[in-house]
């Protein structure tokens, strides 16, 4: 069994994984970087070393030096967290060649779906519905075009390995085509090192729906439910909610089926996603499986009441799962919003600094997780979230009021924050009536930074309608 993990992430994940090591009386060492210092996990975790200084390469992503100190300090396991090496199949291995428990699928699993385009032959070949597109990589400009000729635009030109958003670029005719697939390409090679292309229909204005699935190393697996992921900004999440107000039941129960048969199809175990855009008419289709924990994991812990990290080193340890599928009864929803350090009015620019002043807001049905603390400095270096709140609720309306009451009691002064444009999303008729889809913020970032303070009460009043019809 797993005495000692070491958490090689920083933020509120490796809060999260070192609370929950605690439930289990697993013993936690955290590696940080010379910013994170002052972090609070530094000052939770039972052991803590610094390895490196700021840049990433030089601390989060030193797989060296990662596994030298989990090997000195006599570490059974390493947790990635999400971001970072959580989806690198080279530091998996490395792990697996020094004996110790990588806290996720194997290298190959990794690497078998890490790579979007054969991940997504996998699917094809087992039936899983999957988005038209180029049958093997793109070598050129030229060759895309071709492709995209004969598939019909718009297509969507994505990197084979990337993630975040990064190497996708859209385009809508031959004359774009050649340009859009060059920028895609030098982006993925400045993110991910991997210059590899593919080409796919561009459904239009999708909605994005991702199902959690478990598996252990015993051939069980069970999925607990969908997310709704549609409102982005530039590829990125910033809302989420469990279950979709979008999909019937019907289509629900489909793609389920469908996330099971995906993970059965690659031999998977681990906390993994299984991610499907979907259309107006409720048709869906793969897009990717991510293979480590998600960001927005406790949504599906509230309407499910599973710990999904807990099971996560369960499964390490070559335990079965806790539950079976019939034991997952989703009730209620959850929705959670992401708190980032930026000025949305300056085009979002990031916001680091000192948090002069703090208060995070609780109650019933809420949970927020942060890393923050009075005094905290928020480093230039990294991601901007700072803190998600989870809003629970046995309905939808009463989980989007729950939600606007935790937005309104937060304080985070020092630092510019999304706090308030939040709050007015919570008031935009199409997400109280749940009819968004991904290009919400694109229709919608505008009028609500026209909207502020001043203009609450018309938002509120132009919301009550929209209550109404939501029940």
């Amino acid at each position: 069994m797993i005495k000692r993990i070491l958490i090689a992430n920083r933020g509120e994940i490796a809060l999260r994984i070192i609370r929950c090591c605690r439930n289990l009386d697993i013993e936690t060492l955290l590696v940080y970087s010379s910013a994170d210092k002052d972090s609070l996990p530094v000052q939770l975790a039972q052991y803590a070393v610094c390895i490196g200084s700021p840049a990433p390469k030089d601390s989060y992503l030193n797989q060296d030096r990662i596994i030298e100190t989990a090997l000195k300090n006599g570490c059974d396991a390493i947790h990635p967290g999400y971001g970072f090496l959580s989806e690198n199949a080279d530091f998996a291995r490395k792990c697996e060649e020094n004996g110790i428990v990588f806290i996720g699928p194997s290298a190959g699993l990794i690497e078998k779906l890490g790579d979007k385009q054969s991940a997504r032959a996998l699917m094809k070949k087992n039936r899983v519905p999957t988005v038209p597109g180029s049958e093997g990589l793109v070598a050129d400009g030229k060759q895309a075009g071709k492709i995209a000729d004969e598939i019909g635009y718009p297509v969507l030109i994505k990197a084979s390995g990337g993630g975040g958003g990064r190497g996708m670029r859209r385009a809508y005719g031959r004359d774009e085509i050649e340009g859009a697939f060059d920028e895609a390409r030098a982006e993925a090679i400045a993110s991910c090192g991997n210059g590899d292309m593919y080409i796919e229909k561009l459904i239009i204005n999708p909605h994005h729906i991702e199902f959690q699935i478990l598996a252990d190393k015993k051939g069980n697996i069970i999925q607990l439910g969908d997310r709704d992921c549609s409102i982005q900004r530039r590829n990125q999440k910033m809302v989420e909610e469990s279950p979709s107000k979008f999909i019937s039941e019907k289509t629900r129960k489909k793609m389920a089926k469908a996330a099971v048969k995906a993970a059965k199809a690659a031999g998977y175990y681990s906390a993994g996603t299984v991610e499907f855009v979907v259309d107006e008419k409720e048709n869906f289709y793969f897009i990717e499986m991510n293979t480590r924990i998600q960001v927005e994991h406790p949504i599906t812990e509230a309407v499910t009441g599973v710990d999904i990290v807990k099971e996560q080193i369960r499964i390490a340890q070559n335990l079965p799962l806790s539950y079976k599928q019939e034991d997952i009864k989703p009730e209620g929803c959850a929705i959670e919003f992401r708190i980032n350090a930026e000025n949305p009015f300056k085009d979002f620019a990031p916001s680091p600094g000192e948090v002069k002043y703090l208060h995070l807001p609780d109650g019933i049905g809420i949970r927020t997780e942060s890393m923050l603390y009075q005094g905290y400095k928020i480093s230039p270096f990294y991601d901007s979230m700072v803190a998600k709140v989870i809003a629970y609720a046995p309905k939808r309306l009463e989980a989007i009021k729950r939600m606007r009451t935790a937005l309104e009691e937060i304080m985070i002064e020092g630092v510019d924050t999304n706090i308030e444009f939040l709050f007015l999303l919570t008031f935009n008729p199409d997400f109280i009536k749940g009819s968004y889809d991904t290009s919400f913020m694109e229709k919608n970032t505008k009028g609500l930074l026209e909207w502020n303070r001043a203009g609450r009460m018309a938002a509120a009043e132009e919301a009550k309608e929209a209550e109404k019809e939501a029940g």
